[in-house]
């Protein structure tokens, strides 16, 4: 029997695709998202074979971008927003001014008119929420300050395209030569007005409701759910959550889907369910995110880098240079490092979801020419394999310019006021000084059961574990610890002189890239990790691993020694 099926066709080839050129990818130590990207050309509609459905692909993108910036909220609070407020908003402001004016001039070389060149160089300055948040996330930036600040700098350019997406239809008489200088053009001011000012009204209504009633009813509604010991309604209601205030957000009140996920996320990091929410949404969201790299190369036209080689390099020359270079000077002028100005400006050397949205509203309001629409697909492609290539050269040689830099700023401290710096704060990667120390990766359910006991014997010990609160907690409490993620800092450890490596944190790859390196700075290291099943304990041996403890065999053990223990006299069954 024959079956419509274009929403499985295009998640089931859409997919595979990805996986196989994703795997060529990484295989060749390229990006995997170039392979999506790739993937997607091949499922185009300008490409031989299968054609997705690109409206479909787009949908399910949207999901992906949805679940994707909820997470991002989940490990970002209100303070962390607030804290970099004094450089994110003028810093975003300034740059999209910047980029803005650099398209404006470009779209006037090509002979367009003004309000293409408007339209064109808004959609070259807006950074890709997606692109970003997984460039920070797989270098575990998120929760430090260059991506606090990189987040906070999206955030304002999401709410800025926000707001001209819903003025552009308003003052396009303005922006088309018919209508200068008429009356329609009088009449349109008035409207551009009423317009901004009801937009601003929905904004601050929205924030409003997240912060009063959305801060009391999602944390409750989550609690709720928990305690019913149901896994699938816990991670039903999560997703509910996550979608539901998206989609509200949207509908009700005219903010982006991306942006109202994002409040959603940041209101329930105030939970102590917060990290399990995190986690049961997280094979989703990859999963999405990879259809949201497909879905951006299926609107690739590959013919128009024969057809206009030179306009595209000039395209790809404003995202990439332009744009770096006025973020970075920007990061500079407000006194943060030179390597903090470099992660900021390879951060936003893209583009993606916005562009894509403004260009086809362009030129449905006939603004913008269809070939201004396929020069910002071509930028945003290309801008994105190259993108992964900028994070590889800041961090080979962002160390190397900026050698000598001192602490970095968190920004304002509760209550200051937006402009007054906070004090400085250590850098979290600082080496530890001990000798023949055990150090624990993580300090959660399962390292903290094993700091407590290292702690009750007496024995010199260093803790990393990526959560401030933490740290400080064991600060106070005498005992050597730093805040940050042992993937990208595993050297402040001093393994060389340590005598034993514990790596308690769940996550088995994150593990495996701890245990790789700390196998390479120190080869007789007793190295100590824990994993959930028989391929986990294999993949940590082979990385390195001295021994691996599996969960389910203690818990065996436990339980199986456990039915040697005589029962108490009185028959209660206590313990």
């Amino acid at each position: 029997m024959a079956h419509d099926t274009p929403l499985i066709a295009t998640i089931v080839v859409g997919l595979s695709l990805a996986f196989v050129f994703g795997t060529l990818a990484q295989r060749f130590r390229i990006s995997p998202i170039v392979g999506y990207l790739l993937a997607g050309v091949a499922v185009g509609p300008f490409t031989p074979g299968f054609v997705a459905d690109q409206g479909l692909a787009n949908e399910l993108a949207e999901i992906g971008i949805i679940l994707l910036m909820f997470g991002v909220g989940l490990h970002f609070s209100m303070s962390d927003l607030l804290s970099v407020r004094a450089i994110a908003v003028p810093g975003a402001l300034v740059q999209i001014a910047v980029a803005t004016a650099m398209g404006l001039g470009l779209a006037h070389i090509f002979g367009w008119s003004m309000g293409a060149g408007l339209v064109f160089g808004l959609a070259l300055s807006v950074a890709s929420t997606v692109v970003l948040l997984r460039a920070l996330q797989e270098r575990h930036l998120v929760k430090s300050d260059q991506g606090r600040i990189a987040v906070g700098w999206l955030i304002v350019e999401d709410l800025v395209m926000v707001m001209t997406l819903v003025i552009l239809p308003a003052i396009a008489p303005l922006l088309t030569e018919e209508s200068a200088g008429s009356a329609a053009a009088a009449q349109s001011g008035g409207d551009i007005a009423a317009t901004l000012a009801i937009t601003l009204l929905k904004v601050v209504a929205f924030f409003a409701v997240m912060l009063i009633g959305g801060r009391k009813l999602i944390p409750a509604i989550l609690h709720h759910i928990a305690h019913t010991g149901s896994r699938e309604l816990f991670r039903l209601g999560v997703l509910t959550i996550a979608l539901g205030v998206a989609f509200a957000a949207a509908k009700l009140f005219g903010v982006s889907l991306a942006l109202g996920a994002f409040f959603a996320g940041m209101i329930l990091s105030e939970s102590e369910l917060s990290q399990r929410a995190a986690n049961e949404t997280l094979p989703l969201r990859d999963a999405f995110a990879v259809l949201f790299f497909v879905s951006v190369g299926m609107l690739f036209y590959p013919y128009i880098l024969v057809e206009s080689p030179l306009r595209v390099l000039a395209v790809v020359a404003i995202i990439i240079l332009g744009k770096s270079v006025a973020a970075w000077l920007i990061v500079l002028a407000f006194g943060h490092p030179m390597r903090t100005a470099l992660l900021i400006a390879a951060s936003l050397a893209q583009i993606g979801e916005f562009s894509f949205i403004l260009a086809g509203l362009g030129v449905t309001l006939k603004l913008l020419p269809i070939e201004g629409r396929e020069l910002i697909l071509a930028g945003a492609l290309l801008s994105i394999m190259i993108n992964p290539l900028l994070f590889i050269l800041v961090e080979r040689y962002g160390a190397e310019a900026d050698p000598a830099a001192g602490p970095q700023l968190t920004g304002p401290e509760p209550g200051s006021p937006g402009g007054v710096p906070a004090k400085p704060r250590p850098e979290p990667a600082r080496v530890t000084k001990k000798t023949g120390h055990t150090v624990l990766v993580g300090y959660g359910r399962v390292g903290g059961l094993i700091g407590e006991s290292l702690i009750a014997r007496g024995a010199p010990l260093f803790v990393m574990d990526d959560r401030d609160e933490t740290a400080d907690r064991l600060k106070t409490r005498g005992i050597d610890a730093v805040a940050a993620n042992a993937v990208t800092a595993i050297a402040a450890a001093n393994l060389k002189a340590a005598r034993t490596l514990i790596v308690a944190i769940p996550d088995c790859f994150e593990a495996g890239q701890i245990v790789a390196q700390a196998r390479a700075a120190n080869p007789g290291l007793k190295i100590v990790a824990r994993a959930h099943s028989d391929a986990e304990e294999t993949y940590l041996k082979q990385y390195g691993a001295s021994e691996v403890v599996q969960g389910s065999r203690e818990t065996a053990a436990a339980m199986i020694a456990a039915l040697d223990t005589p029962p108490p006299e009185d028959g209660s069954g206590a313990t």
